[in-house]
């Protein structure tokens, strides 16, 4: 990408296009900081920030690939950093409940299920 081309130098489509993806990843961002602000307790607010988070930066990082695209770029650093969140928020977020869930950290639903014993 040519490092003297600004935004000013796109086509109005692509300044939308660009404007609506920060837009939208604001929101999911905004959505999910609140929801971690509110719940009440660790699973609920473990489920926040993984899904709602998770897509207000991948909106950022749409956005950045399309400044890429309409400055002639590729974006493939924008798509690998968007594909590693995508795998590893999700991978994250369950292995923090099944930790939790081991120390029967307690939940507003009620106590969790009593462990298993091996058979």
């Amino acid at each position: 990408m040519n490092p003297e081309l600004s935004l000013d130098d796109l086509n109005l489509a692509w300044q939308l296009l660009i404007a609506l993806a920060l837009v939208v990843s604001g929101v999911f961002a905004l959505v999910g900081a609140i929801g971690l602000l509110r719940f009440p307790d660790f699973y609920m607010r473990l489920h926040a920030p993984t899904k709602a988070t998770t897509l207000g930066v991948g909106g950022v990082l749409v956005a950045s690939m399309a400044v890429t695209w309409a400055h002639g770029g590729l974006g493939v650093h924008e798509l690998l950093i968007t594909l590693f969140l995508f795998v590893t928020a999700p991978v994250s977020a369950n292995l923090l409940a099944k930790a939790a869930l081991h120390l029967r950290v307690p939940s507003q639903a009620g106590d969790p299920p009593p462990p298993k014993s091996p058979d």
